[in-house]
């Protein structure tokens, strides 16, 4: 059920907390506050369950999933329409490694989250004084709110290059639209490997464990090791359904009878692309940076450990000296804080250790399935040429 066209009047913008991570310095995306009624017909139709709202405001459903652990999302429904315009949006604006991004809106539907419609962030300079980012956002959500079209904000998209996307910039943007609207998600999209012939989307979320430390802002090792955080559990994909209309099945029907069989000739090549290559350089690059983290730990390491032997070796000092004045009938020295003599050194933020290792892991997964791929076709090839000898 959409809003009727009478409600306009009665929404408020408010500054949404942090904007995708490339274009934050340029554009401010905006929560829309619904009165109770209309949200709770548009974000959940399961009356009195406690399920979780749209995220737009307050929900039994939030602290009953944060108390549980559950996710608020299991399952993620996107309209076909939406990947043709995430899609169109790369091939027109991306370029190489450029990354574009852009606005999910939808509506959520008992656990389901249903995102049907979007629209994109234009690229412009710094210098483009011209461009007012906060009257895009408006107008953009005033003209889908004249169409009655569905203008929720749900999450947000970019595209990622190579499977370059587990950084710190995404889990601060994700994290400010997760704690703003609980059901929201980041969609991600490889150009690169949905040219090679099978479309690479993917839905991810912050775990309930890390949504609990970034709130705390507390990225120390200890403070990790307690929350039991590793790389494997800081982001959690959600599953992706893609759903047409009947009327868009038949008409994609009609045009496969139509259109003419196309030769694909190239999926068959036993040459591996240059996609290994690169996905083996960036590999090698993030495990450079590993390195380089492991160092810094290991210095701090020992400089606590040195830190204690100098700790150790004043007490000494101080308690032979009270006993030589004892002996000569002196009162002992006075007690001092010894933690304000030796300052304890700063570990290292952890989190980028942890970001580094699964996006390490993201190239492992990458390059599996690339390899797999190759190696199938290798074997298809030996067994052709062994049933023709």
């Amino acid at each position: 059920m959409r809003l009727p066209a009478s409600l306009p009047s009665r929404f408020r913008p408010e500054p949404f907390p942090c904007a995708p991570p490339r274009l934050r310095r340029r554009f401010r995306c905006f929560v829309f506050l619904f009165p109770a009624g209309a949200r709770g017909k548009m974000a959940s139709r399961k009356e009195g369950s406690g399920a979780a709202g749209s995220g737009f405001g307050a929900s039994k459903g939030k602290g009953k999933a944060a108390a549980t652990g559950d996710s608020a999302v299991k399952q993620v429904q996107i309209d076909g329409l939406v990947v043709l315009k995430i899609i169109k949006h790369y091939q027109e604006e991306g370029q190489g490694n450029e990354v574009v991004q852009g606005v999910l809106l939808g509506l959520v539907v008992d656990d389901r989250l249903e995102i049907t419609n979007c629209f994109p962030f234009p690229q412009h300079t710094e210098d483009d004084a011209d461009f007012d980012e906060v009257q895009y956002q408006m107008e953009m959500m005033r003209s889908l709110r004249h169409v009655n079209i569905d203008h929720l904000h749900v999450g947000w998209y970019q595209s990622t290059y190579y499977g370059s996307f587990v950084t710190r910039a995404l889990l601060d943007s994700q994290f400010s639209y997760q704690h703003a609207i609980e059901e929201s998600v980041v969609l991600i999209y490889d150009p690169i490997k949905t040219a090679q012939g099978s479309l690479s989307l993917k839905a991810y979320r912050l775990t309930p464990k890390l949504m609990e430390v970034c709130k705390e802002k507390d990225f120390s090792p200890e403070a990790l090791k307690k929350a039991n955080i590793a790389y494997e559990n800081m982001f959690e994909e959600v599953p992706i359904v893609i759903k047409n209309s009947y009327l868009i099945n038949v008409m994609l029907w009609e045009l496969e009878k139509k259109s003419a069989v196309a030769d694909r000739h190239e999926l068959l090549s036993l040459a591996s692309s240059n996609h290994l290559g690169k996905s083996l350089q960036l590999l090698m690059d993030r495990v450079d940076e590993m390195s380089q983290d492991i160092v810094k730990y290991n210095t701090y390491l020992r400089n606590v450990s040195k830190q204690q032997q100098q700790k150790h070796q004043y007490q000494q000092r101080r308690q032979q000296e009270n006993i030589q004045r004892q002996s000569r009938g002196e009162a002992p020295l006075p007690e001092e804080d010894i933690n304000k003599l030796f300052k304890p050194p700063q570990p290292p933020p952890r989190m980028e250790s942890l970001l580094i290792a699964g996006q390490i892991n993201t190239y492992c997964q990458n390059i599996k399935e690339f390899n797999a791929q190759n190696l199938g076709k290798l074997f298809m090839a030996q067994a052709l040429q062994d049933y023709n000898n």
